[in-house]
């Protein structure tokens, strides 16, 4: 009897069965903590396509954590040239043979879903967490997790996370009808030790970078709030910093526990008031209305019947 290929099939299977039985025993909640430590901690490079309505991208990411914190450098490799290089000291946008035309710590754009997950427990009411079957993406076997709303007031998410370590290989934002809105996936990625740290290196020419000057930031208590909310949405954090002389602009945090809606109330002037109503970018609302001599306005990755809701509802915080 010939007993290799039994043989082999055996430590084939006995190689596979710690990692995926784990990984099958695991929780929705624990794939996406796994995620999230995935994507914030890990060494990765690759290459991606983003689709978002007749939008395409391919990007190329190397993320590099060490002990003097994360490295981040992310190449457009479709369309003009353009980079965007992240470290301690915070982000550099690059655009072709200009050199640094953006520094600041603040305007960091991903495109990767931030799910914050701030309470599960709230998370659950609002989202149905269901794990899928398998799926090999880029080279590396990857489970699915649906996150379905519950109502109309918030989108869902489907993601493909890499079956030993978390990391997400492959995203769609999806509507109400369960259509993709915005999808993300992985075409080829390097983990770990294959990763090469000479491509966190840009060959832009740097100049000296213009950064917004930094404004006076304080959280004292709101000065504004939504006083009609959708269910689930909390007020997650806030802050101000002076607009004028006599006037502050304020910025409201409302999340259901993964959507995140954004509320700004700045003084009007004659430019924000031409920019009134609903409007729509790519999967992002907003919905901005006058209010006195106050411009209100709210955004979000959310159905437009979420951001008009929640602008409509804010005026001045009763204490």
């Amino acid at each position: 009897m010939n007993y290799q290929p039994i043989f082999l099939a055996l430590a084939l299977y006995l190689s596979a069965q710690p990692g995926d039985v784990v990984a099958s025993e695991q929780q929705p909640q624990q794939w996406l903590e796994r995620m999230s430590a995935a994507m914030s901690q890990m060494n990765y490079q690759g290459t991606f396509v983003y689709v978002r309505g007749e939008d395409v991208e391919t990007v190329r990411i190397t993320h590099i954590v060490d002990e003097n914190g994360t490295h981040e450098r992310l190449v457009a490799v479709s369309g003009g040239a353009r980079e965007v290089v992240r470290d301690a000291g915070g982000v550099r946008w690059i655009a072709g043979d200009e050199g640094v035309v953006l520094a600041n710590s603040s305007a960091n754009r991903t495109f990767f879903p931030e799910l914050p997950l701030d309470n599960s427990a709230q998370a659950d009411e609002n989202y149905q967490f269901l794990l899928e079957g398998q799926q090999r993406i880029a080279g590396h076997t990857a489970r699915q997790l649906d996150i379905t709303p519950r109502d109309q007031f918030r989108y869902g998410y489907r993601l493909w996370l890499e079956l030993q370590s978390g990391l997400l290989l492959k995203w769609e934002l999806t509507g109400t009808g369960g259509e993709a809105l915005a999808k993300l996936m992985f075409t080829e990625l390097k983990m770990g030790a294959e990763v090469n740290p000479r491509e966190l290196r840009s060959k832009a020419t740097p100049r000296e970078p213009a950064a917004f000057p930094d404004q006076p930031v304080s959280a004292g208590r709101p000065l504004w709030q939504a006083k009609k909310l959708p269910p689930g949405f909390h007020l997650a954090s806030h802050r101000q910093q002076p607009a004028t002389a006599d006037q502050l602009f304020e910025h409201l945090v409302y999340s259901d526990g993964i959507a995140v809606v954004s509320v700004y109330i700045e003084p009007a002037d004659d430019d924000t008031a031409l920019n009134l109503g609903l409007s729509k970018m790519g999967t992002t609302h907003a919905y901005s209305h006058r209010l006195e001599s106050e411009i209100i306005t709210a955004l979000g990755d959310v159905p437009a019947i979420t951001v008009k809701l929640i602008g409509e509802s804010v005026g001045p915080a009763s204490h």
